[in-house]
């Protein structure tokens, strides 16, 4: 009977484990089997490129920097302590008398120093730093900007190398099915055996053209991969929406896109906070002729053992040190001072501080009008890039319906010994480029689309392509 027990307990058991086993599989293959969208890979990427890691650092290592410069501002307070030993003859700086024996001395000390006014120098670093790290700010606005940008690039890579694998396998098939037919023709002496040996070397090219088109959407899948600093072999699969261009672009006057950048884009920001961070560094360099006023104050005490309850020789009290609590309190001293240092000649090293601080403001100050110039290209290229891939798009689509008539009527020849298998290849491979270049054309313009989308602040996502795109 207890083997009996046992043995229904140690198949319940096994039981357990088993559907546990299947629970983590199957959870396994959930995540495993997780598909990420243009919107995903640019949050993962934003979460954990290295990069971007690097240039949050700057913002932080900026945000220290500036918290320093506000703390600078107040006064600074110090405290000390020190203990010596003394053998032979010294100077009890205790009692200021010679000693010739083992002494032993305490000394404490609290101070205290601040800048009064020194040409409002601590005032202009604040403002300094407060720029310098809105610069930082930006500019880690404009790292995930770039990373945004080459996340959609590679991802619209990967949509186009699918394609691209997919049409290679269809003219690979189509070929295939032709060498059949052309087969059975050839048995029939309809046509000549040297027409197969054409398009059985027709098939075995376009068999290399499918490896290449899988090695390029490997190598697609790669780069973003990496991107996205995850390791090659991860399971990833991406989202693929059907994309078909159907309506001509409605794009905005190319001076609204650009009046739009100049008020989103981080880079015209920062070039912006640099400007003003050189302006208050020439702000502090004007400061350094000012005179400077600071003040300090200082409580110190002492403790030797040299300090006697009485000066008497004669009272009993002299051969008595005096207790450490009560040299603490008589012993106290308190200073107060004021400093006031004027510049009168020092070897022109104001005037050249001065000089450079000047230089690098009119050079920060060209460096903002390169920003807005490369800006004020970058988004006029971006709309003749649009406009010009929709134009190439139309004309390769227009090519590859006339193409796609010619092959028919190519093949329907070819198929009746009206035509060699040279002009069949001829024509198929024309129609297989003309494919590829349509599809290249596709992808060029939804990739300006998006980049127009980005100067004009909007999210890089698929989902918005409705008005162009189906």
């Amino acid at each position: 009977m207890n083997t009996q027990k046992t043995y229904s307990h140690f198949n319940f058991v096994k039981l357990v484990l088993a559907f546990s086993a299947v629970l983590l599989v199957a959870s396994g293959s959930l995540i495993a089997q997780k598909v990420f969208t243009l919107e995903d890979c640019v949050n993962h990427a934003l979460e954990n490129n290295i990069r971007i890691k690097q240039s949050k650092l700057d913002v932080e290592t900026a945000d220290i920097n500036l918290l320093e410069s506000k703390l600078n501002m107040l006064p600074s307070v110090n405290g000390g302590a020190s203990h010596s030993f003394g053998w032979g003859r010294s100077v009890d700086m205790a009692t200021y008398q010679y000693v010739d024996q083992q002494t032993q001395s305490s000394y404490f000390n609290l101070s205290s120093d601040m800048m009064l006014f020194n040409g409002f120098q601590k005032l202009n670093i604040t403002k300094q730093r407060r720029a310098e790290h809105l610069a930082a700010k930006y500019n880690f606005d404009k790292m995930q900007n770039d990373i945004s940008l080459t996340v959609a690039s590679y991802y619209l890579q990967i949509l186009f190398s699918r394609e691209l694998l997919n049409n290679s396998k269809e003219q690979a098939e189509i070929t295939r099915q032709q060498i059949e037919r052309t087969s059975k023709l050839v048995e029939a002496g309809t046509l000549a055996r040297g027409s197969l040996l054409e398009i059985q070397a027709q098939g075995a090219n376009e068999e290399v053209n499918v490896i290449q088109a899988e090695n390029q959407l490997n190598l697609a899948y790669l780069d973003l991969l990496q991107l996205l600093e995850m390791e090659a072999g991860t399971p990833f699969e991406i989202d693929v929406p059907t994309l078909k261009v159907t309506k001509e672009p409605s794009l905005l006057p190319v001076q609204l896109i650009y009046n739009k950048a100049l008020d989103l884009m981080p880079e015209i920001k920062s070039a912006e906070m640099y400007y003003q961070s050189s302006s208050h560094a020439l702000s502090i360099a004007k400061g350094t002729r000012s005179p400077s006023l600071s003040m300090s104050a200082a409580l110190g005490t002492n403790y030797s053992d040299q300090i006697r309850m009485s000066n008497n020789p004669l009272d009993p009290a002299f051969e008595q040190i005096k207790p450490f609590e009560n040299q603490w309190k008589d012993n106290r001293s308190t200073t107060l001072s004021l400093r006031l240092s004027i510049p009168i000649f020092n070897g022109y090293q104001i005037s050249s501080y001065i000089g450079r601080s000047k230089l690098n403001l009119i050079n920060a100050d060209y460096n903002l009008e390169l920003a807005k110039n490369t800006l004020r290209k970058n988004v006029e290229t971006a709309y003749a890039d649009a406009i010009a891939a929709h134009t190439t798009f139309k004309a390769r689509e227009k090519s590859l319906v006339s193409l796609n008539e010619a092959f028919k009527y190519t093949e329907q020849k070819f198929n009746v010994g009206m035509v060699n298998a040279i002009d069949y290849n001829v024509g198929k491979n024309q129609l297989s480029r003309s494919e590829s270049e349509l599809l290249s054309a596709k992808y060029d313009y939804i990739f300006k689309l998006k980049i127009l989308d980005f100067y004009l602040g909007r999210a890089l996502t698929l989902d918005d392509m409705k008005d162009f795109i189906d």
